[in-house]
This record gives C-alpha cells, sequence and structure tokens, in this order.
C-alpha cells in the first residue's frame, strides 16, 4: 500500500511539475538579431489559426527614408516563423507604427504611416485590405486607400476646456515664451494641423455594435483621440479629444457595463505614470487623462481583456528606462491593478523591451509582440503565455 500511495504521490508531484513548464513563458524571436532598427510591432490571429505580425524595419525612424513595413507568419502547429516578407512600402518615404486586425467581415486590415517632411505631425493614415491572406507568404491586398480626419472647428476649444478641467498650472512663463496650453489651442485653430498628424500604435477595438474604434495619438499636439467607423471601415470621424498633459498612444478596453477605458503613454512630467480616460458613450467623448498607480518610463502599453473577465496589462514598469517588461494583472475592470508578473529584465541601459502588442486567441494563450535591442543587435519578440501563469508568484506594485 504505501509503494500504491508513494507512486500517486511522486505522480502527481510530476503532473505539478508539467504543468508548470507547461504555463512557462515561450520566447521566440520572430526573425535573428539584425543591425537595422525594428520596432512597434503588432499581431493578429487568423481564422485557420495562423500568427501574423507586422512592424518597421530601417536605418531609423521618421528620418530614414528606407523605412518599410515588414511582416512574418507563424503557421498553424509550427514552432518557427517564416522570413519576413515586405507588407507596405513607400518608396522614399518612411513607413512606421503599422496595426493588423480583423474587422467584422473578418478582412484583414494592415494601417499604418507614412511620415511626410520627415516630421511625425505631418504623419497620413494609409490601410490596406485582403480577404485572401491565410496562405503562405504576405497576404494579396485588394484595396489601398488613405484614411482622412477632420476633427471639426469646436477641436481647439474641446482642447481648451480639457486643460481647464486638468486645472493646468502654468508653473513657468515668458513674454517670448506664452504658455504650453495656449499654444496647443492654437495650433489646434489651424485647419491642416488638426487634419494631419494622427498616427497609429494599438490594436481597435470592435464594439458588440459593430464600430469599430481606432486608437490615435498626435506627437504635435501631444495628445490623442479616436478614430470611429460604423460601417466596416468604409468611412471615419473623429471622437472628441482626450486631453491631458502628454496622453499618447492609447489602448483601449471595454467593461461589462459598456464603459471603455484608454490607457495612455505618459509623454508629460513627473510623476511618471500610466495616464487613463473613460468613455461612456461609446468612444465619442473622453474625460480628462489622469494617472493611474502604474509606473510609466514614456513607453507605450497594451491591453485586453481575458476570456476570464482578468485585464491584463504589457508595460514597462519602471518610471526609467525599458529594460524591464511585465504584466499587471486586475480583477476589478481597470479600477486597480495589485499584481504583477514581470515578462523579461535586463539591467539598466544593457537592454530593452518595449512596444508590446497583447492578444488571447480562442485557444486561451495569450501572444505578445515586443521590440527587443540587445547587444547582438535588434528583432521582434513573440513571447507566448498560459494564462495559469498569471497566477503564480505574482508580485505586488
Amino acid at each position: 500500500m504505501k509503494h500504491w500511495t508513494l507512486a500517486f504521490t511522486c505522480l502527481a508531484i510530476s503532473l505539478l511539475q508539467l504543468r508548470a513548464a507547461e504555463a512557462e513563458p515561450k520566447h521566440r524571436l520572430i526573425f535573428p538579431f539584425q543591425s537595422k532598427h525594428v520596432h512597434s510591432s503588432s499581431i493578429v490571429q487568423c481564422p485557420n489559426g495562423d500568427l501574423l505580425a507586422v512592424w518597421f524595419h530601417g536605418t531609423g525612424e521618421r528620418t530614414a527614408n528606407d523605412v518599410q513595413i515588414q511582416g512574418s507568419r507563424l503557421r498553424h502547429g509550427q514552432d518557427t516563423w517564416d522570413p519576413p516578407f515586405i507588407a507596405a512600402d513607400t518608396p522614399n518615404v518612411p513607413d512606421c507604427n503599422p496595426v493588423v486586425f480583423l474587422d467584422p467581415q473578418q478582412r484583414l486590415w494592415l494601417i499604418w504611416i507614412v511620415v511626410q517632411a520627415n516630421r511625425w505631425e505631418h504623419s497620413i493614415l494609409k490601410y490596406r485590405i485582403s480577404d485572401n491572406f491565410q496562405n503562405p507568404g504576405p497576404p494579396q491586398w485588394k484595396w489601398q486607400e488613405i484614411i482622412l480626419l477632420q476633427p471639426d472647428a469646436n477641436f481647439p476649444d474641446q482642447i481648451k476646456d480639457g486643460f481647464k478641467k486638468l486645472g493646468y498650472k502654468r508653473d513657468m512663463w515668458g513674454e517670448y515664451a506664452r504658455p504650453y496650453d495656449e499654444l496647443i489651442v492654437e495650433a489646434a485653430r489651424d485647419q491642416t494641423k488638426r487634419e494631419t498628424g494622427w498616427m497609429t500604435r494599438c490594436l481597435p477595438l470592435t464594439l458588440p455594435s459593430g464600430r469599430i474604434l481606432l486608437p490615435l495619438y498626435s506627437d504635435g499636439f501631444n495628445l490623442s483621440l479616436i478614430a470611429i467607423s460604423d460601417d466596416a471601415g468604409t468611412t471615419w470621424r473623429t471622437s472628441q479629444p482626450l486631453v491631458g498633459l502628454g496622453n499618447i498612444q492609447p489602448t483601449l478596453a471595454r467593461r461589462k457595463d459598456g464603459t471603455l477605458l484608454a490607457f495612455m503613454r505618459d509623454g508629460g512630467g513627473p510623476p511618471y505614470r500610466v495616464l487613463t480616460s473613460l468613455s461612456r458613450d461609446e468612444g465619442q467623448t473622453w474625460s480628462i487623462a489622469t494617472d493611474t498607480s502604474l509606473p510609466n518610463p514614456g513607453s507605450s502599453v497594451a491591453i485586453t481583456v481575458l476570456a476570464d473577465g482578468r485585464w491584463i496589462i504589457a508595460l514597462n514598469d519602471t518610471e526609467r528606462g525599458r529594460h524591464q517588461l511585465s504584466i499587471a494583472i486586475s480583477t476589478d475592470e481597470g479600477q486597480t491593478w495589485p499584481r504583477r508578473k514581470t515578462i523579461q529584465q535586463t539591467q539598466f541601459q544593457q537592454g530593452s523591451f518595449a512596444y508590446p502588442t497583447l492578444i488571447q486567441t480562442p485557444s486561451g494563450k495569450i501572444h505578445i509582440t515586443y521590440s527587443i535591442q540587445q547587444s547582438q543587435g535588434a528583432s521582434i519578440q513573440h513571447t507566448e503565455l498560459s494564462p495559469t501563469w498569471l497566477d503564480n508568484q505574482t508580485t505586488a506594485f
């Protein structure tokens, strides 16, 4: 009897060890480390189970005219990503910040920015659509166009009102240097400025109504807005601005009661925190952006709502440097983030893990892509997680 008890105990321990091993993150480089600049990735799962990832690649960013959008495919059941392909390339102009997603018609969209005059604030939005994207190699694009946005004449006053609600204090001023808020509002009165320079970074959110919300931001205005489509992307209009002090690169999540939350990179001053704003009318109007408890060193974040109801956000959970990438966990729909898990880390200034994109597939697996920079060079990392990994040995903020 003792032998049977010992055998069952050993079997139980082995099963627990196997489950723990299976739950550990699985890291894959999408392509080997190389010397070019690669950044700002996005990922989507195709209906056939393939994963598609895109990123930008070149000798720099906005000032490097050789920058193009590249992509790769992890075929269902395989463990190695296919060789990269060109997903989009506007000759002699930087192509940056790609986003891939499936619309309600299960068409594949690629949206990115083309940087005119080598200035972020002159960027324009381009997109491609494919309904033939599940074969090896690049998608077969059937349509390409530009998204033109027209924030209306109320846009400057909405920004001005937002600064007032913030209680923004003009800590410094001079007769030759008017206050920050006045300069932003004045720029917003310029129709050309407010209709250009809106940039992608994070995944769209499709609401139960079918409305698509495309989060955008502007380095010119140093704030965000949402492009809204109620006809599967045929036309787009803008929300009111998400006003704050450097709240950029919004990532979106929806509560069960329909409230929408945007979490944003901190492009302002201390304290360096992830900023948040909420909408109660399906993304048309937004509260002013305020600090959360989550640290942020001026780097993009990504959020998703898991099938079990938990919210997770991928972020550099430091106030300085991108040397640590973690996941924070919320069980109250983004109100608090008491626990976290570290995905990858190194010493300060010894490497970086940044700009995550985060999805959960129907199998339950969580997939993250992000930029990785090490002494060997740069690549895009793909990390696969099991939800059970989130339960083990979390640490408090």
